[in-house]
């Protein structure tokens, strides 16, 4: 993601922070917490895209980026983003899709 621009909350579509005192340290806890704040909002959540800030990892690994966000953010709007989950002022950034919603 070193090329893209550097993501700030502005870029999330719909967002939901979560600022936790003990902080999750790996992507495993930090994906459970995000799900259940997912499974309180959306009927049926559909994970699309995710980013760890500390090791710079993001999926999908798209290659594309665009000229306003991650190319993770992009692939997850095209796809349907329902709803952001910003764990500690983007350590985390897990987004969904509400796959239970009517089309």
């Amino acid at each position: 993601m070193e090329s893209c621009r550097a993501l700030t909350h502005e870029m999330l579509p719909n967002r939901m922070s979560l600022d936790l005192e003990d902080s999750p340290r790996d992507l495993k806890t930090a994906r459970l917490l995000a799900d259940q704040k997912a499974q309180e909002v959306l009927s049926e959540p559909m994970l699309l895209a995710w980013y760890e800030r500390d090791t710079g990892r993001f999926s999908p690994q798209v290659e594309c980026c665009g000229e306003d966000k991650p190319s993770w953010v992009i692939y997850a709007e095209s796809r349907g983003a329902d709803l952001s989950v910003d764990i500690n002022r983007r350590a985390f950034v897990f987004i969904y899709h509400d796959a239970g919603k009517a089309l």
